[in-house]
């Protein structure tokens, strides 16, 4: 039997470039052709953007819309409707991956290094969306 196959996952945000540099920056990422960044480009001409992972697979894309308040989660009115999950194979990475989220515009939501189960961090992006990276 056949199944659909995921194509992209897709961030709405009031920003799709600097989201996506964002993105492109953190995972290490290279836009789709076409979509790189054009000198002069207005945000109309921005409004959908995807990366590539190495290798191909789904596609992490960008849809500019006109307003997006962000969730509020863990905490608050908002809840989250999704978020990205990204692993590192230790605990001394986490922390470096960490300091590279923050220094490129993520907040921290959530500091459970500590857990001796599962350290991790939750994230907000500089759009709100929450993600995690964690040692797995």
């Amino acid at each position: 039997m056949a199944v659909p196959t995921l194509k992209q996952v897709v961030l709405d945000t009031e920003d799709a470039r600097s989201l996506a540099e964002f993105y492109r920056q953190l995972l290490v990422l290279a836009y789709r052709p076409g979509d790189e960044p054009r000198e002069g480009e207005t945000r109309a001409e921005t409004d959908w953007l995807a990366l590539q992972f190495p290798g191909g697979g789904p596609e992490l894309t960008f849809q500019q819309i006109g307003s997006l308040p962000a969730p509020t989660w863990p905490e608050g009115p908002r809840p989250q409707m999704a978020h990205l999950d990204f692993t590192v194979p230790t605990a001394d990475e986490l922390i470096a991956q960490r300091d590279r989220a923050l220094a490129l515009g993520a907040s921290i939501l959530r500091d459970r290094f500590d857990d001796p189960e599962e350290p991790l961090y939750v994230f907000a992006d500089p759009a709100g969306h929450p993600f995690c990276i964690f040692v797995g």
